[in-house]
Protein backbone atom coordinates (compact mmCIF):
# COMPACT_ATOMS: atom_id res chain seq x y z
CA UNK A 1 0.00 0.00 0.00
CA UNK A 2 1.10 3.39 -0.36
CA UNK A 3 2.50 6.02 1.79
CA UNK A 4 0.78 8.89 0.70
CA UNK A 5 -2.75 9.37 -0.56
CA UNK A 6 -4.28 7.92 -3.98
CA UNK A 7 -5.68 10.30 -5.81
CA UNK A 8 -8.95 9.36 -8.48
CA UNK A 9 -7.72 10.24 -11.94
CA UNK A 10 -9.88 10.83 -15.14
CA UNK A 11 -8.00 10.67 -18.41
CA UNK A 12 -9.05 13.30 -20.44
CA UNK A 13 -8.31 11.97 -24.26
CA UNK A 14 -5.80 8.83 -25.25
CA UNK A 15 -3.54 9.91 -28.00
CA UNK A 16 -0.01 9.75 -28.05
CA UNK A 17 0.71 11.56 -25.13
CA UNK A 18 -2.53 9.56 -23.56
CA UNK A 19 -1.41 6.70 -23.68
CA UNK A 20 1.33 7.13 -22.05
CA UNK A 21 -0.15 8.94 -19.15
CA UNK A 22 -2.69 6.02 -19.00
CA UNK A 23 0.30 3.54 -18.84
CA UNK A 24 1.93 5.92 -15.78
CA UNK A 25 -1.51 6.23 -13.77
CA UNK A 26 -1.86 2.60 -13.88
CA UNK A 27 1.76 1.59 -13.15
CA UNK A 28 1.63 4.51 -10.02
CA UNK A 29 0.15 2.90 -6.63
CA UNK A 30 -0.19 6.44 -5.92
CA UNK A 31 -2.81 6.97 -8.11
CA UNK A 32 -5.83 5.11 -9.41
CA UNK A 33 -7.99 5.33 -12.87
CA UNK A 34 -11.26 5.76 -12.15
CA UNK A 35 -12.20 7.30 -15.78
CA UNK A 36 -11.06 8.11 -19.27
CA UNK A 37 -13.08 10.61 -21.87
CA UNK A 38 -12.64 9.40 -25.30
CA UNK A 39 -13.07 11.99 -27.95
CA UNK A 40 -13.56 9.75 -30.99
CA UNK A 41 -16.65 7.53 -31.39
CA UNK A 42 -14.49 4.28 -32.35
CA UNK A 43 -12.89 3.90 -28.64
CA UNK A 44 -15.92 4.86 -26.89
CA UNK A 45 -16.85 1.17 -24.56
CA UNK A 46 -13.44 -0.03 -25.00
CA UNK A 47 -11.07 -1.22 -22.20
CA UNK A 48 -8.46 1.97 -21.64
CA UNK A 49 -5.82 -0.34 -20.63
CA UNK A 50 -6.48 -1.87 -24.37
CA UNK A 51 -6.91 1.49 -26.00
CA UNK A 52 -2.98 2.33 -24.19
CA UNK A 53 -2.08 -1.32 -25.38
CA UNK A 54 -1.07 -2.11 -21.55
CA UNK A 55 -4.08 -4.80 -21.65
CA UNK A 56 -7.10 -4.79 -19.93
CA UNK A 57 -7.52 -2.55 -16.68
CA UNK A 58 -11.31 -2.43 -16.22
CA UNK A 59 -11.97 1.06 -16.97
CA UNK A 60 -14.02 1.67 -19.75
CA UNK A 61 -13.65 4.91 -22.23
CA UNK A 62 -16.84 7.19 -22.43
CA UNK A 63 -17.62 10.01 -24.43
CA UNK A 64 -19.69 10.87 -21.41
CA UNK A 65 -19.16 14.22 -19.61
CA UNK A 66 -21.54 14.42 -16.91
CA UNK A 67 -21.03 10.61 -16.45
CA UNK A 68 -16.75 11.34 -15.28
CA UNK A 69 -17.55 14.25 -13.73
CA UNK A 70 -19.68 12.34 -11.59
CA UNK A 71 -16.90 9.85 -10.27
CA UNK A 72 -15.70 12.62 -8.31
CA UNK A 73 -12.42 12.43 -9.54
CA UNK A 74 -9.60 14.38 -7.61
CA UNK A 75 -8.16 15.45 -11.08
CA UNK A 76 -8.58 14.77 -14.70
CA UNK A 77 -5.33 14.70 -16.65
CA UNK A 78 -6.11 16.58 -19.99
CA UNK A 79 -3.66 15.66 -22.47
CA UNK A 80 -5.93 17.04 -26.19
CA UNK A 81 -3.84 18.54 -28.63
CA UNK A 82 -4.86 21.75 -28.16
CA UNK A 83 -6.64 23.68 -25.32
CA UNK A 84 -10.21 24.06 -24.99
CA UNK A 85 -11.32 26.57 -23.02
CA UNK A 86 -14.93 25.96 -22.76
CA UNK A 87 -14.32 22.18 -21.82
CA UNK A 88 -11.87 23.08 -19.11
CA UNK A 89 -14.22 25.68 -17.57
CA UNK A 90 -16.26 22.51 -17.73
CA UNK A 91 -14.52 20.49 -15.38
CA UNK A 92 -13.00 23.60 -13.49
CA UNK A 93 -16.09 24.72 -12.16
CA UNK A 94 -17.23 21.49 -10.68
CA UNK A 95 -14.29 21.29 -8.32
CA UNK A 96 -12.16 19.02 -10.39
CA UNK A 97 -8.59 19.74 -10.54
CA UNK A 98 -6.93 19.60 -13.95
CA UNK A 99 -3.36 19.25 -15.09
CA UNK A 100 -2.45 19.48 -18.60
CA UNK A 101 -0.32 19.10 -21.43
CA UNK A 102 -1.92 20.60 -23.88
CA UNK A 103 -0.09 24.04 -24.35
CA UNK A 104 -0.59 25.69 -21.12
CA UNK A 105 1.52 27.38 -18.88
CA UNK A 106 0.43 30.56 -17.52
CA UNK A 107 -2.42 30.42 -20.07
CA UNK A 108 -1.79 34.03 -21.58
CA UNK A 109 -1.27 32.69 -24.93
CA UNK A 110 -5.52 31.90 -24.51
CA UNK A 111 -6.53 35.69 -24.41
CA UNK A 112 -9.42 36.24 -22.73
CA UNK A 113 -9.97 32.50 -22.20
CA UNK A 114 -7.23 32.57 -19.23
CA UNK A 115 -9.50 34.69 -17.24
CA UNK A 116 -12.60 32.36 -17.89
CA UNK A 117 -9.82 29.59 -17.15
CA UNK A 118 -9.47 31.39 -13.83
CA UNK A 119 -12.63 32.37 -12.70
CA UNK A 120 -13.73 28.56 -13.32
CA UNK A 121 -11.26 27.58 -10.69
CA UNK A 122 -12.53 30.44 -8.55
CA UNK A 123 -15.87 29.02 -8.53
CA UNK A 124 -15.26 25.44 -8.35
CA UNK A 125 -12.09 25.77 -5.76
CA UNK A 126 -10.35 24.15 -8.15
CA UNK A 127 -6.58 24.24 -9.64
CA UNK A 128 -5.22 24.41 -13.18
CA UNK A 129 -1.45 23.11 -13.93
CA UNK A 130 0.15 22.89 -17.25
CA UNK A 131 3.37 21.53 -18.19
CA UNK A 132 5.11 19.03 -20.53
CA UNK A 133 8.57 18.12 -21.03
CA UNK A 134 9.37 21.43 -23.45
CA UNK A 135 7.69 23.99 -22.81
CA UNK A 136 7.36 23.44 -18.77
CA UNK A 137 9.96 21.06 -17.17
CA UNK A 138 12.83 21.97 -18.73
CA UNK A 139 12.52 25.83 -18.14
CA UNK A 140 11.66 24.78 -14.46
CA UNK A 141 15.22 23.42 -14.46
CA UNK A 142 16.86 26.60 -15.33
CA UNK A 143 14.63 28.69 -12.35
CA UNK A 144 16.30 25.51 -10.33
CA UNK A 145 19.97 26.37 -11.73
CA UNK A 146 19.85 29.81 -11.04
CA UNK A 147 19.16 29.05 -7.59
CA UNK A 148 23.37 29.25 -7.03
CA UNK A 149 23.41 33.02 -7.99
CA UNK A 150 23.61 36.09 -6.45
CA UNK A 151 23.06 37.65 -9.42
CA UNK A 152 21.39 36.92 -12.69
CA UNK A 153 21.48 38.74 -15.65
CA UNK A 154 20.03 36.20 -17.86
CA UNK A 155 18.19 32.97 -18.39
CA UNK A 156 17.98 31.12 -21.80
CA UNK A 157 16.88 27.65 -22.85
CA UNK A 158 17.86 26.65 -26.71
CA UNK A 159 15.73 23.70 -27.73
CA UNK A 160 17.32 21.94 -31.01
CA UNK A 161 15.86 19.26 -32.60
CA UNK A 162 15.22 17.52 -35.93
CA UNK A 163 11.83 16.79 -36.56
CA UNK A 164 12.05 14.91 -39.71
CA UNK A 165 10.47 11.93 -38.17
CA UNK A 166 7.96 13.32 -36.31
CA UNK A 167 4.84 13.18 -38.55
CA UNK A 168 2.58 16.07 -37.18
CA UNK A 169 1.37 18.02 -39.54
CA UNK A 170 -1.72 19.76 -37.28
CA UNK A 171 1.15 20.83 -35.21
CA UNK A 172 3.67 21.67 -37.55
CA UNK A 173 1.68 23.89 -39.93
CA UNK A 174 0.70 26.30 -37.54
CA UNK A 175 4.25 27.15 -36.66
CA UNK A 176 4.71 27.64 -40.42
CA UNK A 177 5.86 24.20 -41.38
CA UNK A 178 4.75 23.69 -45.23
CA UNK A 179 4.43 27.59 -45.62
CA UNK A 180 6.16 29.29 -49.10
CA UNK A 181 9.13 30.78 -47.63
CA UNK A 182 8.17 34.26 -48.62
CA UNK A 183 4.47 33.88 -47.25
CA UNK A 184 3.98 37.06 -45.43
CA UNK A 185 2.19 35.89 -42.32
CA UNK A 186 4.62 33.71 -41.07
CA UNK A 187 6.00 35.69 -38.59
CA UNK A 188 2.37 35.74 -37.15
CA UNK A 189 1.68 32.49 -37.66
CA UNK A 190 4.67 31.16 -35.56
CA UNK A 191 4.36 33.47 -32.45
CA UNK A 192 0.68 32.27 -32.29
CA UNK A 193 1.86 28.59 -32.93
CA UNK A 194 4.81 28.51 -30.53
CA UNK A 195 2.65 30.70 -27.83
CA UNK A 196 3.39 28.59 -25.28
CA UNK A 197 7.03 29.73 -24.95
CA UNK A 198 6.20 32.87 -24.71
CA UNK A 199 3.99 31.72 -21.28
CA UNK A 200 7.36 30.25 -20.06
CA UNK A 201 9.18 33.15 -20.86
CA UNK A 202 6.63 34.93 -18.42
CA UNK A 203 7.29 31.90 -15.85
CA UNK A 204 10.98 31.81 -15.52
CA UNK A 205 10.30 36.10 -15.12
CA UNK A 206 8.20 35.15 -12.62
CA UNK A 207 10.34 33.13 -10.11
CA UNK A 208 13.41 35.93 -10.81
CA UNK A 209 10.62 38.40 -9.54
CA UNK A 210 10.97 40.96 -12.85
CA UNK A 211 7.58 42.30 -14.12
CA UNK A 212 8.41 42.67 -18.02
CA UNK A 213 7.80 44.65 -19.50
CA UNK A 214 7.31 42.98 -23.60
CA UNK A 215 7.29 39.53 -24.21
CA UNK A 216 8.16 39.02 -27.95
CA UNK A 217 9.08 36.51 -30.72
CA UNK A 218 11.94 36.76 -33.05
CA UNK A 219 11.65 34.25 -36.12
CA UNK A 220 13.71 32.70 -38.87
CA UNK A 221 13.12 30.65 -41.70
CA UNK A 222 14.99 27.87 -44.10
CA UNK A 223 13.01 26.33 -46.80
CA UNK A 224 13.59 22.94 -48.36
CA UNK A 225 15.36 22.52 -51.91
CA UNK A 226 13.60 19.43 -53.17
CA UNK A 227 10.40 18.46 -52.68
CA UNK A 228 10.38 16.70 -49.25
CA UNK A 229 8.11 13.37 -48.45
CA UNK A 230 7.15 13.03 -44.40
CA UNK A 231 5.14 10.16 -44.66
CA UNK A 232 1.15 11.78 -44.35
CA UNK A 233 1.92 15.26 -45.72
CA UNK A 234 5.06 16.63 -48.34
CA UNK A 235 6.61 19.83 -47.74
CA UNK A 236 7.24 21.58 -51.69
CA UNK A 237 10.74 22.98 -52.88
CA UNK A 238 10.75 26.28 -52.02
CA UNK A 239 8.79 25.58 -48.30
CA UNK A 240 9.51 26.12 -44.96
CA UNK A 241 11.31 23.06 -43.62
CA UNK A 242 13.22 24.96 -40.77
CA UNK A 243 11.28 27.26 -38.22
CA UNK A 244 13.47 29.38 -35.35
CA UNK A 245 11.27 30.90 -32.67
CA UNK A 246 13.54 32.97 -30.42
CA UNK A 247 10.89 33.98 -27.17
CA UNK A 248 12.44 36.90 -25.62
CA UNK A 249 11.44 38.47 -22.14
CA UNK A 250 12.51 42.48 -21.97
CA UNK A 251 12.63 44.50 -18.71
CA UNK A 252 14.28 47.44 -18.77
CA UNK A 253 15.52 47.46 -22.42
CA UNK A 254 17.11 44.26 -21.85
CA UNK A 255 16.42 40.40 -22.49
CA UNK A 256 15.83 38.64 -19.40
CA UNK A 257 14.85 35.34 -20.17
CA UNK A 258 15.03 33.82 -23.54
CA UNK A 259 14.04 30.66 -24.79
CA UNK A 260 14.77 29.55 -27.98
CA UNK A 261 13.26 26.57 -30.47
CA UNK A 262 15.21 25.25 -33.53
CA UNK A 263 13.37 22.52 -35.59
CA UNK A 264 14.81 21.30 -39.09
CA UNK A 265 13.22 18.55 -41.26
CA UNK A 266 15.49 16.86 -44.38
CA UNK A 267 18.48 16.83 -45.71
CA UNK A 268 17.98 19.37 -47.98
CA UNK A 269 17.58 22.35 -46.07
CA UNK A 270 18.42 25.97 -47.24
CA UNK A 271 20.33 27.44 -45.08
CA UNK A 272 21.26 23.97 -43.67
CA UNK A 273 20.92 24.27 -40.22
CA UNK A 274 22.94 21.93 -38.18
CA UNK A 275 21.59 20.07 -35.05
CA UNK A 276 24.61 18.62 -33.57
CA UNK A 277 22.45 16.99 -30.31
CA UNK A 278 18.79 16.87 -29.87
CA UNK A 279 17.90 18.10 -26.86
CA UNK A 280 18.33 21.76 -24.80
CA UNK A 281 21.05 23.56 -23.13
CA UNK A 282 20.41 25.59 -20.31
CA UNK A 283 22.46 28.88 -19.46
CA UNK A 284 22.01 31.25 -16.48
CA UNK A 285 24.14 34.28 -17.32
CA UNK A 286 25.19 35.36 -13.86
CA UNK A 287 27.52 35.36 -10.96
CA UNK A 288 28.34 32.07 -11.73
CA UNK A 289 27.16 31.19 -14.74
CA UNK A 290 25.36 27.91 -14.95
CA UNK A 291 25.54 25.82 -17.86
CA UNK A 292 23.18 22.54 -18.40
CA UNK A 293 23.02 20.11 -20.89
CA UNK A 294 19.73 17.97 -20.88
CA UNK A 295 19.09 15.02 -23.22
CA UNK A 296 17.89 11.20 -23.22
CA UNK A 297 18.29 8.31 -23.73
CA UNK A 298 16.48 4.75 -23.89
CA UNK A 299 16.78 2.30 -20.91
CA UNK A 300 18.91 -0.75 -21.72
CA UNK A 301 15.39 -3.00 -21.21
CA UNK A 302 13.47 -0.29 -23.60
CA UNK A 303 12.98 -2.40 -27.25
CA UNK A 304 11.84 -0.44 -29.78
CA UNK A 305 11.96 -1.93 -33.58
CA UNK A 306 10.86 1.46 -35.23
CA UNK A 307 10.90 4.98 -35.06
CA UNK A 308 6.87 5.28 -33.88
CA UNK A 309 7.96 3.04 -31.08
CA UNK A 310 11.17 4.88 -30.01
CA UNK A 311 9.21 8.28 -29.76
CA UNK A 312 7.34 7.19 -27.50
CA UNK A 313 10.20 8.02 -24.92
CA UNK A 314 8.92 11.52 -25.96
CA UNK A 315 5.43 10.90 -25.20
CA UNK A 316 6.52 9.90 -22.02
CA UNK A 317 8.28 12.71 -21.14
CA UNK A 318 5.50 14.94 -22.16
CA UNK A 319 3.36 12.98 -19.86
CA UNK A 320 4.87 12.39 -16.58
CA UNK A 321 5.53 16.62 -15.43
CA UNK A 322 2.04 17.35 -14.92
CA UNK A 323 1.14 13.47 -13.00
CA UNK A 324 3.99 13.62 -10.86
CA UNK A 325 2.42 17.41 -9.78
CA UNK A 326 -0.98 15.85 -9.12
CA UNK A 327 -0.70 15.99 -5.14
CA UNK A 328 0.80 19.27 -4.93
CA UNK A 329 -1.73 20.35 -7.71
CA UNK A 330 -4.70 18.97 -5.96
CA UNK A 331 -3.67 20.42 -2.15
CA UNK A 332 -2.85 24.20 -4.15
CA UNK A 333 -5.21 26.92 -3.22
CA UNK A 334 -7.97 27.74 -6.11
CA UNK A 335 -6.77 29.74 -9.48
CA UNK A 336 -4.36 28.77 -12.17
CA UNK A 337 -0.79 27.74 -10.87
CA UNK A 338 2.48 27.08 -12.15
CA UNK A 339 5.79 25.31 -10.44
CA UNK A 340 6.65 28.75 -8.93
CA UNK A 341 3.43 28.13 -6.96
CA UNK A 342 4.32 24.70 -6.43
CA UNK A 343 6.39 22.89 -3.65
CA UNK A 344 8.72 20.52 -5.28
CA UNK A 345 7.59 18.12 -7.22
CA UNK A 346 8.57 14.65 -5.82
CA UNK A 347 8.27 12.20 -8.44
CA UNK A 348 6.78 9.18 -6.12
CA UNK A 349 4.92 5.93 -6.52
CA UNK A 350 7.66 5.66 -10.23
CA UNK A 351 10.78 4.07 -8.62
CA UNK A 352 11.63 0.65 -9.62
CA UNK A 353 12.26 -0.67 -6.43
CA UNK A 354 8.41 0.14 -5.34
CA UNK A 355 6.91 -1.47 -8.37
Amino acid sequence: MPDHPVHRVVQWTTGNVGRSSVAAVVANPNLELVGCYAWSKEKVGRDVGDIAGIGPVGVAATDDVAELLALKPDVVVYNPMWIDVDELVGILETGVNVVATASFITGHNQGDGRERIQDACLRGGSSMFGSGISPGFVNQLSIVAAGICDRVDRITVNEAADTTFYDSPDTERPVGFGQPIDHPDLPAMTAQGTGVFGEAVRMVADALGVDLDEVRCDAEYAQTTEDLDLGSWTIGAGCVAGVYAGWKGIAGGETVVEINVRWRKGQTLQPDWQIDQDGWVIEVAGRPTVTMTVGFQPPPDFEATTLEEFMVLGHIMTATPPLNAIPAVVAAPPGIVTYNDLPLILPRGVAAATA
